[in-house]
C-alpha cells in the first residue's frame, strides 16, 4: 500500500491546499452520478446542494477545521444511520419520508473533524439480508454487475470498490454486514468490539448484536474512520466509552478455524490455503477447532436477531415515522395491522412473526432465553482459545458474490446459511476484519481475521501484512 493511496496522506495535502478538498469532492461526486446513471445502486439518497453545502461551510471555516482528521474527506453513510436534514430510511418503503433532525453520534464525530457527509448508501431493508437484494434499489457488484455486492452494507462496500478517490463509509454490522460485503467487493471492511462506537442514531435491527464500523479501500483508511467514530456517548448505555486510537500490535500465533475453512467452496477454500501458507512466513499458524460455533451459531443468531427486531419494528405503525396512511374509520388495530401489511417486505414480514414467536409467552423460555444461554457459552468457547492465539481466521463468506439468478433460487434456509463464517463472531461481539486475499473466477475472495475483545490493533497490524 502505498502512502499516497490514502485517506491520511490526502488530509495531510488539503490542509495545504484546499484545492486538493475540491477537486476530490467534484471527482467523487462525478463517480456518484456514473453509478447512478449506469444502474449501480450505490446510494439511496444523494442531494448534490446539501453535500456543497458542507463543501461551503468548510472552506469558509477552514481555519478552525485544520485540525481535523478527515479533513474534506467525502464519507458516505448507510442508510440506517441517521444524518440532520436527509432521509434515512434504513433501505425500507416504511420510512419513506422521515428526515431526522439529528445526526447520529458516529456522524456528529464526523462532521467534527472535518469530514463532509456525501449520501446515504444502499442496503438489505433494515439490515435483513446477505445480499442487499431485499431492497428496490439492488447495488450491483462493481466486478460483474450481474452480481450481488454483498449485505447489507451492499452500496457502500460496492462505491468504495469502484471510487477511484479519496472516500470512506460508515457501514453498520449485526450478523457479517460490514464483512460480508467487503469480501464481495474487494475492500476492507473494519466492524469493531460491541460497543466500542456509539449507536446513538442508529435505526436499530437487533440491539445486542448491532455495530457500525468503517469501510474503506485499504485497512489505513478503514482504522482512521474507526478511530474518528469510536468513544465515549452518554447517549447510548451499551457504549462502554473505550476509544480506539490507531496503532500496532504484537501478532505471533494465529489459528485457523477448520470448520469455517473447510465448509467453503472448494475455490475459495484454495485461495485462503494460498494466503495461509504465505502468512507463515510472518506468523506461527496452526489449525483449529469451534465446533460450539460451527453447529449453533445460525440458529441461535436467528433467534436472537428476528426477536430483538420484531420488538424494535413495532414502533412501526404508520402513525408516527415515515409512511401514513388514512386512519378514518378504523380502529387502531386494523389501522397498524394493514399499514405494515403493505409496507413491509417479504423478508422483514418473515422477522418479525419468527420472532414475536420466539418471544411469546410459552415460547421465550424455549427459544429467546435458551439462545441467549447458548450465546454465552459460544463466547466461552472463543475466549479460550484467545488465550492461546492473537488472532483467528477463516474465509470471510464460503463463496464467491452470487448472480442474482442464482440467488433468486435460494430458500430463506440457504440464503441464511451463507453467513456461516460471520455469524459466530457477531454473536460474540468480537472485533474482526476483512481483507482481500485473492481472486476466483475474476472475483474477490476475503479473509476474515477475528480478534478478542478491545484488540483492534492486532487486527490493523495483520491486515498490514496482508496488504
Amino acid at each position: 500500500m502505498k502512502k499516497e493511496e490514502t485517506v491520511n496522506f490526502f488530509v495531510s495535502e488539503a490542509k495545504k491546499d484546499f484545492r486538493i478538498v475540491e477537486e476530490n469532492l467534484h471527482n467523487v461526486i462525478e463517480e456518484v452520478k456514473f453509478t447512478q446513471n449506469k444502474g449501480l445502486n450505490y446510494f439511496e439518497k444523494f442531494d448534490e446542494e446539501f453535500v456543497l453545502n458542507q463543501l461551503k461551510k468548510l472552506k469558509e471555516n477552514q481555519e478552525a477545521n485544520l485540525s481535523g482528521k478527515l479533513f474534506g474527506v467525502p464519507i458516505s453513510v448507510k442508510d440506517t444511520i441517521c444524518v440532520k436534514g436527509l432521509e434515512s430510511t434504513a433501505g425500507s418503503k416504511f420510512l419513506k419520508g422521515y428526515v431526522p433532525v439529528f445526526d447520529a453520534t458516529v456522524v456528529s464525530n464526523v462532521k467534527k473533524e472535518g469530514g463532509i457527509i456525501l449520501g446515504k448508501t444502499t442496503q438489505d431493508e433494515f439490515g435483513f439480508g446477505t445480499f442487499s437484494t431485499n431492497t428496490s434499489r439492488v447495488p450491483k457488484n462493481p466486478f460483474d454487475n450481474e452480481r450481488s455486492c454483498g449485505g447489507s452494507s451492499g452500496g457502500g462496500a460496492g462505491f468504495c470498490a469502484i471510487t477511484r478517490n479519496y472516500h470512506i463509509n460508515i457501514g453498520e454490522s449485526t450478523g457479517g454486514s460490514i464483512a460480508g460485503p467487503a469480501s464481495f467487493c474487494g475492500v476492507a471492511g473494519f466492524t469493531p468490539t460491541y460497543g466500542r462506537v456509539s449507536r446513538y442514531g442508529l435505526i436499530d435491527y437487533a440491539n445486542s448484536l448491532d455495530k457500525i464500523g468503517a469501510i474503506g479501500r485499504n485497512i489505513e483508511d478503514a482504522a482512521l474512520l474507526l478511530e474518528v467514530i469510536s468513544g465515549k456517548d452518554d447517549n447510548d448505555s451499551t457504549n462502554i466509552g473505550e476509544k480506539y486510537v490507531v496503532d500496532e500490535a504484537p501478532v505471533k500465533k494465529i489459528g485457523v478455524i477448520k470448520e469455517l475453512l473447510d465448509s467453503a467452496d472448494p475455490e475459495v477454500k484454495k485461495i485462503i490455503q494460498e494466503k495461509i501458507n504465505e502468512l507463515k512466513k510472518f506468523f506461527i499458524v496452526e489449525e483449529v477447532s469451534l465446533p460450539l460455533n460451527f453447529n449453533y451459531s445460525l440458529p441461535t443468531y436467528h433467534i436472537i436477531a428476528s426477536s430483538e427486531a420484531s420488538t424494535n419494528l413495532a414502533k412501526l405503525s404508520g402513525l408516527r415515522y415515515g409512511v401514513q396512511g388514512s386512519v378514518e374509520g378504523k380502529h387502531f388495530d386494523e389501522y397498524f395491522s394493514s399499514i405494515r401489511s403493505e409496507e413491509f417486505s417479504e423478508e422483514a414480514k418473515r422477522r418479525i412473526i419468527l420472532g414475536t414467536f420466539a418471544r411469546m409467552s410459552g415460547f421465550r423460555n424455549a427459544y429467546y432465553l435458551k439462545s441467549m444461554r447458548v450465546r454465552t457459552k459460544l463466547i466461552e468457547e472463543f475466549n479460550n482459545l484467545f488465550k492461546k492465539y492473537d488472532l483467528l481466521i477463516s474465509p470471510t463468506m464460503p463463496i464467491i458474490s452470487p448472480k442474482f439468478s442464482e440467488i433468486s433460487t435460494l430458500s430463506p434456509l440457504q440464503n441464511y446459511s451463507t453467513d456461516l463464517c460471520t455469524i459466530p463472531v457477531n454473536l460474540a461481539g468480537l472485533p474482526h476484519i476483512s481483507i482481500n486475499a485473492g481472486f476466483s473466477k475474476n472475483m474477490p475472495v476475503g479473509l476474515m481475521a477475528v480478534a478478542s475483545h478491545l484488540n483492534e490493533n492486532k487486527l490493523y497490524s495483520f491486515a498490514k501484512v496482508m496488504q
